[in-house]
């Protein structure tokens, strides 16, 4: 990786998860990744997996891996409490599904109790079976997630706070703990679509694509670049936002004959295909490899050498 590209900050998943997912291998895994160096640990929101999905995942079946979650903002806390420095990130907390002012506080909490590592990445939900189970109205994506991050900085902010839209509201009241980073945790959107990377060029801190062995590179180069053209046009600097990029690796110990997939391969073979996308302006990456129900100490030994090669 060049120097102009460097250094981008790289993280791990952790697993909260799926068959691997226990108290045991989350401690491990938070304590052995800021032992080697890693910047971050990352955990998803799932609130179920139906067994007659009325929409599929990610255009197939839902992985098996999604029938057992443990929940995010707790995992992050488990996981805070045996770590120092390491930051601390939801890709992402499916908004929509809480109130703002709970979801506020919990990130206000872990904040508090982290002194100030949290990455507070939001997403607005898909899923029509959770958001059925939520008891909330698809209908509220968009207007409705614009509304929740903006009530979601009030209950940051100084009291008293108090707030008056469409879908929320909070009446003039003291809300604490206030979180230890001034105006709360960094706001990073899940997004990919046009309109999602524009919503967080004007109203959040960076946006989050998933980029997967699906993923073209033209693409992702185009979606980066979307997201600049809009911070600027909503008169911001892009360069001083997160640009996060949720990686879904498949890294074996032999190399894959070519042609083969983005971030399919060896070591060497997935750190080429990231330095693209630090080329490309991306900032901050991390690696999960839950879905794929790999063992703890394989992905600490094949991301740790993955790290190694983005150095």
């Amino acid at each position: 990786m060049s120097p102009k590209a460097r250094r981008v900050a790289f993280g791990i998943g952790l697993p909260h998860y799926g068959r691997h997912a226990s108290p045991e291998a989350i401690a491990r895994v938070a304590t052995e990744a800021e032992r080697l160096g890693f910047d971050s640990l990352w955990v998803q929101d799932r609130l179920l997996r139906p067994t007659n999905p009325r929409d599929q995942y990610g255009g197939g079946p839902w992985p098996e891996s999604h029938a057992t979650v443990y929940d995010p903002i707790e995992s992050l806390t488990y996981a805070a409490a045996k770590t120092r420095r390491i930051k601390l990130g939801t890709s992402v907390v499916d908004a929509l599904f809480y109130a703002p002012v709970i979801l506020a506080r919990r990130f206000a909490t872990l904040d508090r109790l982290s002194r100030g590592r949290v990455l507070a990445g939001l997403g607005q939900g898909w899923s029509r079976d959770e958001f059925e189970t939520s008891n909330v109205s698809i209908k509220r994506r968009g207007r409705g997630f614009e509304e929740f991050v903006a009530a979601l900085r009030a209950v940051w902010g100084p009291d008293p706070v108090t707030f008056s839209g469409e879908f929320y509201r909070i009446p003039e009241s003291r809300i604490g703990p206030k979180p230890v980073q001034p105006g709360g945790p960094p706001v990073i959107l899940g997004a990919y679509a046009r309109q999602a990377v524009e919503r967080a060029a004007r109203i959040a801190d960076g946006f989050m694509p998933v980029v997967g062995t699906w993923t073209k590179l033209e693409s992702l180069r185009e979606t980066i670049d979307l997201f600049r053209d809009a911070a600027r046009a909503a008169g911001r600097n892009p360069h001083k936002m997160h640009v996060v990029l949720r990686i879904n690796a498949v890294i074996s110990e032999k190399p894959a004959k070519e042609p083969r997939a983005l971030l399919a391969g060896s070591v060497q073979q997935v750190a080429d295909d990231l330095s693209e996308f630090a080329e490309m302006g991306a900032n901050h990456m991390f690696v999960d490899m839950n879905s794929f129900q790999v063992p703890v100490r394989t992905q600490l030994r094949l991301l740790r050498r993955l790290m190694s090669k983005l150095d």
